[in-house]
Protein backbone atom coordinates (compact mmCIF):
# COMPACT_ATOMS: atom_id res chain seq x y z
CA UNK A 1 0.00 0.00 0.00
CA UNK A 2 1.49 3.57 -0.61
CA UNK A 3 0.43 6.60 0.69
CA UNK A 4 1.28 10.22 0.27
CA UNK A 5 1.40 12.60 2.96
CA UNK A 6 2.62 16.44 2.73
CA UNK A 7 1.55 17.12 6.54
CA UNK A 8 2.10 14.59 8.78
CA UNK A 9 0.67 16.30 11.35
CA UNK A 10 -2.34 16.74 10.49
CA UNK A 11 -2.62 14.06 7.87
CA UNK A 12 -0.76 11.00 10.02
CA UNK A 13 -4.23 9.70 10.32
CA UNK A 14 -4.32 8.07 7.05
CA UNK A 15 -0.74 6.61 7.62
CA UNK A 16 -2.01 5.98 11.45
CA UNK A 17 -5.12 3.69 10.46
CA UNK A 18 -2.83 1.60 8.50
CA UNK A 19 -0.43 0.92 10.96
CA UNK A 20 -3.03 0.66 14.16
CA UNK A 21 -4.47 -2.43 12.25
CA UNK A 22 -1.78 -3.71 11.30
CA UNK A 23 -0.73 -3.54 14.61
CA UNK A 24 -3.73 -5.13 15.56
CA UNK A 25 -3.21 -8.19 13.10
CA UNK A 26 0.20 -9.08 14.98
CA UNK A 27 2.64 -6.91 13.16
CA UNK A 28 4.50 -5.13 16.02
CA UNK A 29 7.59 -5.16 14.53
CA UNK A 30 8.00 -2.04 12.04
CA UNK A 31 10.90 -1.68 10.01
CA UNK A 32 11.58 1.47 9.17
CA UNK A 33 13.67 2.12 5.57
CA UNK A 34 14.56 5.72 4.18
CA UNK A 35 17.58 7.60 3.60
CA UNK A 36 19.37 9.62 6.31
CA UNK A 37 16.34 12.66 7.77
CA UNK A 38 13.51 11.21 5.82
CA UNK A 39 11.60 11.25 8.55
CA UNK A 40 12.02 7.94 10.37
CA UNK A 41 12.07 9.30 13.85
CA UNK A 42 9.46 11.97 13.01
CA UNK A 43 7.23 8.60 12.13
CA UNK A 44 7.81 7.41 15.41
CA UNK A 45 7.02 10.76 17.10
CA UNK A 46 3.56 10.82 15.16
CA UNK A 47 2.16 7.43 16.17
CA UNK A 48 3.37 8.17 20.05
CA UNK A 49 1.73 11.07 20.24
CA UNK A 50 -1.48 9.53 18.23
CA UNK A 51 -1.56 6.47 21.27
CA UNK A 52 -1.99 8.95 24.01
CA UNK A 53 1.95 9.28 24.86
CA UNK A 54 4.23 12.45 24.86
CA UNK A 55 6.35 13.23 21.57
CA UNK A 56 8.37 15.63 23.38
CA UNK A 57 10.05 12.60 24.40
CA UNK A 58 10.67 10.69 21.50
CA UNK A 59 13.74 11.45 19.83
CA UNK A 60 16.68 9.87 17.79
CA UNK A 61 17.71 6.66 19.39
CA UNK A 62 20.86 7.29 17.25
CA UNK A 63 23.79 7.06 20.29
CA UNK A 64 21.36 4.96 22.96
CA UNK A 65 20.33 2.43 20.36
CA UNK A 66 16.94 1.98 21.99
CA UNK A 67 14.61 4.22 23.84
CA UNK A 68 11.63 2.89 25.41
CA UNK A 69 8.74 4.68 25.75
CA UNK A 70 5.27 3.83 28.30
CA UNK A 71 2.42 4.55 26.26
CA UNK A 72 -1.13 4.18 27.63
CA UNK A 73 0.47 0.79 29.85
CA UNK A 74 2.35 -0.49 27.35
CA UNK A 75 5.93 -0.06 26.16
CA UNK A 76 6.90 0.79 22.78
CA UNK A 77 10.88 0.53 21.91
CA UNK A 78 12.34 2.45 18.96
CA UNK A 79 15.93 1.57 17.93
CA UNK A 80 18.38 3.10 15.45
CA UNK A 81 20.71 0.65 14.46
CA UNK A 82 22.68 3.04 12.51
CA UNK A 83 25.80 2.87 14.28
CA UNK A 84 26.14 -1.13 14.91
CA UNK A 85 28.37 -2.75 12.44
CA UNK A 86 27.97 -6.90 13.55
CA UNK A 87 25.75 -8.89 14.51
CA UNK A 88 27.24 -9.39 17.22
CA UNK A 89 26.88 -5.83 18.80
CA UNK A 90 23.25 -6.14 18.07
CA UNK A 91 23.74 -8.98 19.80
CA UNK A 92 25.31 -7.41 23.25
CA UNK A 93 22.03 -5.04 23.60
CA UNK A 94 19.94 -8.22 23.81
CA UNK A 95 18.32 -7.29 20.94
CA UNK A 96 16.22 -10.38 20.35
CA UNK A 97 15.16 -9.73 24.10
CA UNK A 98 13.27 -6.72 23.01
CA UNK A 99 11.70 -8.27 19.85
CA UNK A 100 10.81 -11.38 22.15
CA UNK A 101 9.10 -9.21 24.72
CA UNK A 102 5.85 -8.94 22.19
CA UNK A 103 5.90 -5.01 22.37
CA UNK A 104 5.85 -2.79 19.47
CA UNK A 105 9.54 -2.49 18.22
CA UNK A 106 9.94 0.44 15.67
CA UNK A 107 13.47 -0.56 14.29
CA UNK A 108 15.51 2.12 11.74
CA UNK A 109 18.29 1.02 9.75
CA UNK A 110 16.98 -3.02 10.21
CA UNK A 111 19.11 -3.73 7.21
CA UNK A 112 21.65 -5.89 9.20
CA UNK A 113 18.67 -7.81 11.12
CA UNK A 114 15.66 -8.19 9.27
CA UNK A 115 16.26 -11.69 7.76
CA UNK A 116 16.27 -13.00 11.63
CA UNK A 117 12.97 -11.81 12.62
CA UNK A 118 10.08 -13.41 12.92
CA UNK A 119 8.19 -12.67 9.42
CA UNK A 120 4.67 -13.11 10.48
CA UNK A 121 5.33 -9.99 12.68
CA UNK A 122 7.27 -7.68 10.56
CA UNK A 123 5.31 -4.49 8.69
CA UNK A 124 8.32 -2.74 6.63
CA UNK A 125 7.46 0.89 6.15
CA UNK A 126 9.88 2.58 3.16
CA UNK A 127 9.74 6.32 3.35
CA UNK A 128 10.89 8.59 0.37
CA UNK A 129 10.42 12.30 -0.74
CA UNK A 130 8.04 12.33 -2.85
CA UNK A 131 8.60 15.99 -3.16
CA UNK A 132 9.93 18.87 -1.10
CA UNK A 133 7.45 18.80 1.61
CA UNK A 134 6.07 15.90 0.54
CA UNK A 135 6.52 11.95 1.86
CA UNK A 136 5.62 8.51 0.31
CA UNK A 137 4.98 5.54 2.61
CA UNK A 138 5.14 2.15 0.92
CA UNK A 139 3.91 -0.36 3.92
CA UNK A 140 4.19 -3.73 3.03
Amino acid sequence: MKIEICDLGSEFSKLGDVLAGQIASGKNIILLHGNLGVGKTTLVKRYINATGGNDTDVDSPTFSIVNAYDVSKKTIYHFDLYRLNSLEEIEDIGFMEYIDSGYLCFIEWPEKIAAFLPAERVLTVNISLSSQECREYLIS
